[in-house]
């Protein structure tokens, strides 16, 4: 039986490939929060988490994603994934998720790190 954490991970990557608004919003709480970069003011509410992914969407087929799920306990996940975007350049990935006792993210906090085009 899949960990709360994978299955969060596989419905992220389910709406990362369909950009369908219900699929991104059903992740997170309606008072989530969801940091995409250390200096940007955080996306915070379920419509503003929506809106920003829907705005700044990645097209289906333009990128794969790789991931493994580096330690879970309790409410906290860590996920170390390679997003990798073969007609741009590649980034490695640590996601922190906070989850609610439903499954759903109440915190959500992306890193990523680029890599030279095509890079190991």
């Amino acid at each position: 039986m899949p960990s709360r954490g994978s299955e969060w991970v596989q419905g992220y990557v389910a709406a990362w490939k369909s950009n369908d608004p219900d699929e991104i919003g059903a992740l997170f709480t309606d008072d989530a929060v969801y940091l995409t970069a250390p200096d940007v003011e955080p996306r915070r509410g379920r419509e503003a988490i929506v809106a920003g992914w829907v705005d700044d969407l990645d097209e289906p087929g333009t990128w794969t994603f790789d991931w493994e799920i580096i330690h879970e306990h309790d409410d906290v996940v860590l996920v170390q994934g390679r997003t990798e975007y073969p007609a741009e350049r590649d980034y490695l990935n640590l996601w922190i998720i906070r989850l609610a006792d439903d499954g759903r993210a109440t915190e959500f906090t992306e890193w990523y790190m680029p890599r030279p085009h095509g890079g190991d």
